[in-house]
């Protein structure tokens, strides 16, 4: 052993020069630079690719807030309407109700059009076709002047509510689709809550002017969904359907974060549009006589959109000052502040099934709100129909309403139009989602239409007995026919419906998923 001198004459045991050892350090140290400037540069990435998707999703959700405006701006203005017009309690039935009656059109126009001109293009005709009605009920001189601006807003809300939860499920990542998915929902809640306020806020004005302006303000959001459409991109999934595959490549990778699962992603898409593009029957024929796997579709899809409105979310909402009447809350601005207080607790649960959609699952979510909805619809039913009228009564309907609603926003809201826009394969998911959108509308036309004539014949109390069981009977649905969809690909979720006739798969792994994927890959090639 020795000491060895070095070039500088500093010594280094075994040889090795001191200033090697440095020069060495030197290296890790520039190493280590390097490495955290990678790092940085891909979370800078990650968080710019985030930031993206949620704008486009937020910027797609805007036609949303148009219906919930309607719903919650209907639901005061009525009142004045009623007094402005003479009308009666049936017209007013109707008033209400051909919204959403007339709304199964756009939807049903919607699936076509999309696959026409496009997801994002079908968006933009939504808001100019909703604003054209809005003004039309704003200047309205006449009931029937009136229902011609609902039959317009109808018909654009029907486009519009179809097709932005399908945009934004075809543009979010897989990890991520279920929260952005709920944004529509959200959106929805957030229209109520200012159609709520904004009654509040103008019931000062005369009976002639306050409804009117009420009304009016909801053309506002038709603007800032004009500026939309030149930051959101289109569909890549239906810009594969038109062979635009470097423009589809292009929007993936400013929504998804690693560069080899845009091309994996791309791989799917181009496969399940190869599968779709090689089938010959038309769309609607197949539509009528599915396949199996297509009818299992369907009944999921369209059946918790129908679920969704006949347990009665749109009476809660519409009528929810004819509910707090028959509790005794006699003065106007005191129902209309009750009424705000539903869609404050609306909008704020909505926020729960944002965070947990992703982390707990659709289906967990789905049998909690559909268990509390039951409990507190049929809570609303004892309060209303045992113990009269007075302050406790008030007190307790206002809470068991605000709990129905909130146990709704946490998942039956949002959640079904989750599974909607994800379980149908990509030729079809545009019209198959339009015709669970006809189901959710004809539902909530329904319910908004009689609701008033039956809580005359079997009161008010009656009336959400009946939506109890109603609400009984869809959690017996979930538990039985909607599988779980969380953290699987568009194309995946297809194939667990395609191989689950065959056997019970519906609770299929997302490894045995994604080998059935590579498998039918491998077969195709």
């Amino acid at each position: 052993m020795g000491f060895q001198e070095n070039g500088n004459g500093e010594l280094g045991l075994s040889g090795i020069p001191l200033g090697a050892k440095n020069k060495y350090k030197r290296m890790n140290s520039e190493f280590a630079d390097d490495n955290d400037y990678v790092g940085k540069q891909l979370e800078d990435k990650r968080s710019g690719t985030r930031k993206y998707v949620i704008a486009c999703a937020i910027f797609a959700s805007l036609n949303n807030v148009l219906l919930g405006y309607d719903v919650g701006v209907m639901s005061g203005a009525v009142i004045f309407i009623k007094e402005d017009l003479n009308i009666s309690e049936v017209q007013v039935e109707f008033l209400i109700g051909i919204l959403s009656i007339v709304s199964l059109l756009g939807s049903l126009g919607g699936g076509r059009t999309s696959d026409i001109i496009g997801r994002k293009w079908t968006m933009a005709l939504a808001a100019v076709v909703f604003q054209a009605g809005a003004v039309t009920m704003t200047l309205a001189p006449s009931y029937a002047v009136l229902m011609i601006g609902r039959i317009l807003a109808g018909i654009g809300i029907g486009f519009g509510v179809m097709i932005s939860p399908i945009y934004i499920a075809e543009i979010s990542p897989n990890v991520s689709r279920g929260s952005l998915t709920t944004y529509p929902e959200i959106f929805i809640n957030v229209g109520i809550l200012l159609g709520y306020v904004s009654n509040y806020a103008f019931s000062g004005f005369s009976a002639h002017i306050n409804w009117r302006v009420m009304l009016a303000v909801g053309v506002l959001p038709a603007v800032f969904i004009g500026f939309a459409l030149f930051v959101i991109p289109e569909s890549p999934r239906w810009l594969v359907m038109q062979n635009r595959i470097d423009e589809a490549r292009a929007v993936l990778l400013k929504t998804n974060e690693d560069e080899k699962e845009v091309e994996e992603r791309l791989a799917e898409i181009q496969q399940a549009a190869g599968f779709a593009n090689c089938e010959e029957q038309p769309v609607w024929r197949e539509l009528l006589f599915p396949s199996p796997a297509l009818r299992r579709m369907l009944i999921t899809g369209i059946g918790i959109q129908c679920f969704q409105q006949i347990s009665g979310i749109d009476a809660s909402v519409y009528y929810s000052p004819e509910i707090f009447q028959a509790a005794g809350v006699e003065d106007e601005s005191k129902l209309l502040a009750a009424t705000v207080v539903v869609g404050i607790t609306k909008t704020v649960f909505i926020l729960v099934a944002l965070i947990l959609i992703d982390k707990l699952g659709r289906k967990p979510l789905l049998l909690i709100s559909t268990i509390g909805m039951t409990v507190c619809l049929f809570s609303v039913g004892v309060t209303l129909s045992l113990f009269g009228q007075g302050p406790l009564v008030i007190a307790l309907s206002i809470l068991f309403v605000c709990g129905n609603v909130a146990f709704f926003s946490v998942g039956l809201g949002p959640v079904c139009w989750v599974l909607t826009s994800e379980i149908f394969p990509l030729r079809l998911r545009a019209q198959a989602s339009a015709l669970g959108a006809v189901g959710n509308r004809v539902c909530s036309g329904l319910v908004a239409m009689s609701f008033l004539s039956v809580t005359r014949a079997i009161t008010v109390g009656g009336a959400f007995f009946l939506f109890s069981g109603i609400s009984a009977l869809a959690i017996v649905f979930v538990c039985t026919l909607v599988p779980e969809t969380k953290g699987k690909s568009l194309e995946q979720i297809e194939m667990i419906f395609q191989n689950e006739h065959q056997g019970h798969v519906s609770e299929m792994e997302l490894g045995d998923v994604e080998q059935l994927v590579k498998n039918k890959t491998g077969l195709t090639n």
